[in-house]
C-alpha cells in the first residue's frame, strides 16, 4: 500500500479586562495545557472550511443516488446507516408548496452535474429566519429564494425562487459522500447562529459574533447587543486588511488562536490568494489574483477578505500579508505573519515535515463551494487533493480532517435546530418581527451577560470527520454546531479552556465521532475529478469485501 502511495499528489489594542487571556491561559476547568501533549491521540486537526452548503442541499437523499447514465457511479455499502433526510412526504407533499410562495412553489428536486453550477441564494440573518416561519420551514421561496439561470438547464423550476429547493445526490456530491461512507459524518449540526459567511467564519475560530469594537460603513451587518455593544450578523471585511473594502468591521475579544499560541501549540489559518507576491497563470496578482471555474467560466478572486476570521482580530492579524520568514516558521509563534498564511504555504509546511498542530484551510474562490462563483464539482476538486495528500504523510496515522460549511446559503433544510439562544432585535423574524423566540434567557455555562443578535442555532449545515481513528461508515445524530470545533480544540490542546462569551461551553462534543480505541492506518484514496474511490483500505471496505466472499 505504501507503494502505491509513494507518488506525490498533485497587533497593538487596547484590550481592557481581556488583555490576561492573551498572555496566558485563563481559569478553566481540567489540567493546564501542555504544548503538544493531547487527550487524544490527535495531534494534528485540519479543518477544511467551505462555504454555502445546507445539510439537505447535500444530504437530503442519502445513501440512495439515482444513478443515471453517464454521471459517476455511487453504490452505498451494505449496512449504510440512513440520515435524518427527505422523507417521502418531505419529497412529494413538501411544505414550500405552501402558495404564499408564488411561482417558486414546489417540493424539493434533483440538481444533476451538468446544473452544478446555480445562483447563489439569500443567506441573510433575518430572510433565513423568516424562512423557517416558525419552524414550519415552509417559506424558503419566498423569503431566500433566488431564480437561475444558472442553471441553463432542468425543469421550469429552476428559473424561479422555487430553486432554493434543489438539492444533490452522490452523483454530483460523490466526493463527500464516499468520505461519509468509509469515516464518520453527523446529521444534527448546525450553524451557531443565523446568517452568512462573517459570522459563520467567526464561530468556527471563537464561537462569538458579540464583541464588535469598530465598524466603518457597516451599520447594516451589526446589531445592538443590550449591554452597550454591538453583534455582527453579516457580511463586512476586517478592519486594516489591505485587500478589504470600504464596509468593514472589527472584532474585540480572544479567538482559539490566542489560546494556542499562549499554549505554544502550532496553528495557522491557510487561505487560498493570501500571498500576495505570486502571479497566477492568467497574469493576476496581489489582492486581485483569480482563477476561473471550468463550469462557471468567469474569474473569481482567490482571496475573499470576509471569509479569514483571525483577520478581525488585531491581535491575530497579518493586515498586510506580511510572509512567513522561513517555511519552519510556519505554524509557529515569532514573525510577523501571525499565523495567518496562503494555502500553498499548508502543503509547503507539511512537505518540509512542519504539520501544524490545528490548521484551518480555505480554498481560493473558485473552488470554496460557494453558489454563484464557485461549484460542489469545483470544491470535490479541493478537499479531495487537500485529503489525497495527507493521506500520504508519515502522520496520518495521527490526523483527523473536519469538513465543515460556514452557512446554507439559503438553500433548503427540513430540520428545524434548537433554538439555544433568543435574541429580539429588528432583524429578527424567527417567529415573527423582531423575533426569535419570546425571552432572553442567560445561557447556562455561558460567561458574561446574554447578548442580542445571536440567534441560533441557526441552519443544519454538513458535518464530517476523516481520520484513520473515525467510525466507519458512521452517522453520528449529537446535536452539535460550528463551535463544537473550538471546544474540540480546546479540549484535546488547551484543558478544556474556554473563550468568555463563546457558544463553545454549551457546544457538542465531536468526540462521538472517533473511535479512539481502533487506530489503523487507514486510507481512502478519490478521484479528485469524480469523486469515486481509486484505492480503499480500510475498516469499511475490508468489511464490505468480506461480506462479498
Amino acid at each position: 500500500m505504501r507503494r502505491f502511495l509513494a507518488a506525490t499528489l498533485t497587533v497593538a489594542m487596547t484590550l481592557g479586562p481581556l488583555a490576561s487571556a492573551y498572555a496566558a491561559p485563563a481559569a478553566h476547568s481540567g489540567n493546564a495545557p501542555t504544548a503538544g501533549r493531547t487527550s487524544t491521540p490527535i495531534k494534528h486537526l485540519v479543518i477544511i472550511f467551505q462555504e454555502n452548503v445546507s445539510f439537505d442541499h447535500y444530504f437530503g437523499t442519502y445513501p440512495n443516488a439515482l444513478n443515471p447514465r453517464g454521471e459517476p457511479r455511487f453504490h452505498a455499502l451494505r449496512d449504510t446507516p440512513t440520515v435524518n433526510g427527505f422523507t417521502p412526504a418531505l419529497l412529494n407533499s413538501n411544505p414550500n408548496l405552501n402558495p404564499a410562495n408564488g411561482t417558486g412553489a414546489t417540493n424539493p428536486f434533483r440538481l444533476d452535474p451538468a446544473q452544478a453550477w446555480t445562483a447563489d441564494q439569500d443567506h441573510d440573518y433575518g430572510p433565513e429566519q423568516a424562512a423557517f416561519d416558525g419552524g414550519l420551514m415552509d417559506l424558503f421561496p419566498l423569503n431566500v429564494g433566488t431564480p437561475g439561470p444558472p442553471p441553463h438547464s432542468g425543469p421550469p423550476v429552476v428559473d424561479t425562487t422555487g430553486l432554493v429547493l434543489g438539492y444533490y445526490d452522490g452523483n454530483t456530491t460523490t466526493a463527500v459522500w464516499n468520505y461519509a461512507q468509509y469515516y464518520a459524518m453527523n446529521d444534527n449540526s448546525y450553524g451557531t447562529t443565523f446568517g452568512p459567511s462573517t459570522p459563520g467564519a467567526l464561530n468556527v475560530v471563537s464561537g462569538q459574533t458579540d464583541g464588535v469594537i469598530q465598524n466603518i460603513n457597516s451599520d447594516y451587518a451589526v446589531v445592538p447587543d443590550g449591554n452597550g455593544g454591538f453583534s455582527l450578523v453579516s457580511d463586512a471585511d476586517p478592519v486594516g486588511d489591505v485587500c478589504s473594502g470600504s464596509s468593514k468591521v472589527q472584532m474585540g475579544g480572544p479567538n482559539v488562536g490566542n489560546l494556542l499560541s499562549a499554549a505554544g501549540v502550532t496553528w495557522g489559518f491557510f487561505e487560498g490568494g493570501f500571498d500576495l507576491t505570486i502571479t497566477n497563470p492568467n497574469g493576476t496578482t496581489g489582492c486581485h489574483r483569480s482563477h476561473t471555474s471550468v463550469y462557471v467560466g468567469t474569474p473569481k478572486v482567490d482571496y475573499i477578505p470576509h471569509h479569514q476570521p483571525f483577520q478581525y482580530y488585531a491581535s491575530t492579524a497579518n493586515l498586510q500579508h506580511t510572509r512567513p520568514t522561513s517555511v519552519a516558521m510556519i505554524g509557529h509563534n515569532g514573525d510577523a505573519a501571525n499565523h495567518q498564511y496562503d494555502i500553498h504555504d499548508f502543503f509547503d509546511a507539511v512537505n518540509a515535515g512542519n504539520f501544524p498542530a490545528v490548521s484551518y484551510l480555505k480554498a481560493p474562490g473558485y473552488q470554496d463551494g460557494h453558489a454563484g462563483y464557485s461549484t460542489p464539482l469545483d470544491e470535490q476538486n479541493f478537499i479531495v487533493e487537500v485529503i489525497n495528500f495527507l493521506q500520504q504523510q508519515r502522520d496520518w496515522r495521527n490526523t483527523a480532517v473536519v469538513i465543515n460549511w460556514d452557512d446554507s446559503d439559503g438553500w433548503y433544510d427540513h430540520q428545524l435546530g434548537q433554538i439555544v439562544n433568543q435574541s429580539q432585535t429588528s432583524q429578527d423574524a424567527l417567529n415573527g418581527p423582531g423575533l426569535c423566540g419570546r425571552a432572553l434567557p442567560t445561557l447556562a455555562g455561558v460567561t458574561g451577560p446574554h447578548a442580542q443578535g445571536r440567534c441560533g442555532y441557526g441552519p443544519r449545515l454538513p458535518l464530517l470527520v476523516v481520520a484513520p481513528y473515525a467510525r466507519h461508515n458512521f452517522v453520528d445524530h449529537t446535536m452539535t454546531d460550528q463551535s463544537s470545533i473550538v471546544r474540540f480544540i480546546e479540549d484535546n490542546w488547551l484543558g478544556g479552556q474556554r473563550i468568555p462569551g463563546s457558544f463553545d461551553a454549551i457546544a457538542g462534543p465531536l468526540n462521538n465521532m472517533f473511535d479512539f480505541n481502533q487506530g489503523q492506518d487507514d486510507r481512502v484514496i478519490l478521484d479528485p475529478q469524480t469523486g469515486e474511490v481509486k484505492f480503499a483500505d480500510n475498516a469499511a471496505s475490508r468489511a464490505a469485501k468480506q461480506a462479498q466472499k
